[in-house]
């Protein structure tokens, strides 16, 4: 996401591409996340779009070129139009992001006395079940990556942190050598605000993970701080390189729609369907809301009680 910044003002007025320039200053002083400072940026950047593109519509006026002049109508619209061309959970990111713009430009800028968003109402989104990855699924994409040329056991070793683990997509793709200690067969993960957690691995993870270290060691790039490089070439292997290599994987073994959240999704399921503390899922995940292992164990209370029904057996006995 190098350059992200150049190409989101790209083609923006002068006021809003200001705006978004100091918003980006302010994120990165407050050590916030590349990830998370690119999603904010984009929101806004796609809402100063949308009100340029269409001004006369909507009654932009002076909203088209200054963000401080932006309506609770002119986001409605914007959040409607989200619904209708991408869904009503991309809207609800993009109300979430906008809700932090304008708290910026009105708490640290002052250069608004209330946020437009104060009265826009979050988009209604469906709940859904987040599909786990089964471990017959697991075990074909793994079979996938079989063989010993550096990428094979690059990727057997992402493939078995995520599953293993339960991390997130760029806890486990922004890794460096530092964050893997051998001795104690453990991880080091820099969460979610800007907080660090270790886990351990078991032990066909490590064993993957040494098989695909000695194998970086040989690598051009081994110098490098950073655990996963790219195949060719003295780079890393970013996040969103890691996103579409596991579709690719899940692709060749015949799995659909394989991406990092599900082995989380996956892993706390497991970990209720066993019967672990709550507590200690939000440790080893990260989370710090009591609400997640709530959300992300949804799927395992469905599965213990269908379980436990047939185990009942109600009306079953005439």
């Amino acid at each position: 996401m190098a350059g992200y910044l150049e190409r989101l003002t790209e083609g923006l007025p002068a006021g809003w591409a200001g705006f978004l320039r100091d918003w980006d200053r302010t994120l990165r002083s407050g050590n916030y996340p590349e990830t998370t400072r690119y999603n904010y940026l984009l929101a806004a950047s796609q809402l100063g779009h949308y009100v340029q593109g269409q001004a006369a519509e909507i009654e932009a006026g002076d909203a088209a070129l200054d963000p401080t002049e932006v309506t609770r109508a002119h986001v409605e619209f914007f959040q409607a139009w989200m619904v209708r061309t991408r869904s009503a959970s991309t809207a609800l990111n993009k109300h979430k992001a906008l809700q932090q713009f304008f708290k910026w430009l009105r708490d640290a800028e002052e250069e608004i006395d209330r946020s437009p968003m104060d009265r826009v109402k979050q988009p209604k989104t469906a709940k859904k079940l987040v599909p786990i990855i089964h471990e017959q699924d697991t075990a074909r994409i793994l079979g996938a990556c079989k063989g010993k040329s550096f990428i094979q056991l690059r990727d057997e070793a992402i493939i078995r942190l995520y599953s293993n683990t339960g991390a997130r997509l760029s806890e486990v793709g922004n890794l460096t050598l530092d964050d893997i200690d051998m001795n104690t067969d453990s991880v080091r993960y820099h969460g979610k605000g800007s907080k660090d957690r270790r886990v351990r691995f078991g032990s066909r993870t490590g064993r993957a993970l040494s098989r695909y270290l000695r194998a970086r060691a040989r690598h051009k790039g081994a110098a490098l701080p950073d655990l996963w490089l790219a195949d060719r070439g003295v780079q890393k292997l970013a996040p969103n390189g890691i996103k579409l290599m596991l579709k690719r994987r899940g692709r060749a073994a015949g799995v659909a729609h394989v991406h990092a959240h599900r082995w989380r999704h996956t892993f706390a399921h497991e970990w209720k369907r066993a019967g672990g503390d709550s507590g200690d899922l939000m440790l080893l995940l990260g989370w710090e809301s009591d609400d997640m292992p709530r959300h992300y164990g949804a799927s395992a209370a469905a599965v213990r009680a269908q379980e436990t029904h047939l185990r009942m057996g109600i009306g079953e006995s005439v």
